[in-house]
């Protein structure tokens, strides 16, 4: 059995679960979340939490026990606080500006990057951090991706978009031979 799969969600007050063939939904207030089961999984609501089960031994259900599991946790961690992912930027000239729902950044190209913000995403520019957060961890999680491939980090001075908590290893540059 799955270590993560046969792990018990627990579900926080105010939030409800319910599920109506195959479709998980997760509810607080305004927000509304819905997953589609697969096949081989089903759900076990009680008052104490969720336990996922899955149908039977076969490849398919073990591999999906586990992610079913993580995909519901997910979604209620992200109702109840969220998820963020810190970028920092790093260069001369570098400056990042959120105009509408468009995020608008120089970065040492001759012109001006933009990127459209998702709705379900929101961000905070401080000094040189981009703060990217929202309910939805893949939808951060992608967002922060695509922000950080326009300009990744350069391992010679450093220059470029990172994740905060990512290491750069810098290398050695190129030293003039004496003659």
């Amino acid at each position: 059995m799955s270590r993560i799969g046969k792990k018990l969600i627990n579900i926080p007050e105010g939030i409800s679960v319910s599920e109506n063939a195959g479709l998980v939904l997760v509810k607080k207030a305004e927000i509304e979340k819905k997953f589609l089961l697969p096949e081989k999984i089903s759900l076990d609501i009680s008052d104490s939490g969720i336990l996922v089960k899955r149908s039977d031994d076969s490849k398919i259900a073990r591999s999906l026990h586990g992610t079913a599991n993580r995909i519901i946790a997910n979604m209620i961690q992200g109702i109840e606080h969220g998820f963020e992912k810190k970028l920092s930027y790093k260069g001369v000239g570098f400056t990042v500006a959120v105009n509408d729902n468009r995020l608008s950044m120089r970065l040492g190209y001759s012109h001006l990057v933009e990127i459209e913000i998702p709705k379900n995403i929101n961000l905070k520019i401080e000094k040189n951090i981009i703060r990217i957060f929202g309910s939805d961890k893949n939808a951060v999680g992608d967002f922060a991706a695509d922000v950080r491939d326009l300009k990744k980090p350069e391992v010679y001075k450093g220059k470029g978009i990172k994740y905060s908590d990512e290491v750069i290893r810098k290398k050695a540059g190129k030293t003039a031979q004496s003659a």
